[in-house]
């Protein structure tokens, strides 16, 4: 099978589901647990793409040292939301703490750490 035909099939998937739901609208009844195991989808799929890319960040196997930027910064974010609750004071430190580790890994000798 060509990689179009599966696009597209993939796609057309994609429409009927979410054309079947916008056009049933309110009529579709899902069971309360459904509904509820539906709001969990978004941060699952947010989690399995993110957690990949903080542990391998090259793709090549786990980077589980401080020589990982994308490591370090989840981990102070982490903390900083649990400590605080804070969702863009979450992602300024994050962000700064990635790219200030990032700037000192490329000015550090490479057996500073």
């Amino acid at each position: 099978m060509s990689v179009t035909l599966m696009i597209l099939g993939m796609c057309l998937i994609t429409v009927v589901v979410k054309a079947l739901v916008f056009v049933l609208g309110e009529r579709l009844v899902l069971a309360p647990g459904i509904r509820e195991a539906l709001g969990f989808v978004p941060v699952t799929v947010l989690t399995a793409i993110i957690v990949p890319m903080i542990l391998a960040p090259h793709g090549h196997g786990l980077e589980l040292s401080p020589r990982n930027p994308q490591l370090v910064a989840a981990l102070v974010a982490v903390a900083v939301c649990a400590v605080t609750r804070r969702q863009l004071l979450t992602i300024a430190v994050g962000l700064t703490v990635f790219f200030g580790w990032q700037f000192a890994l490329s000015i550090a000798p490479w057996h500073a750490l």
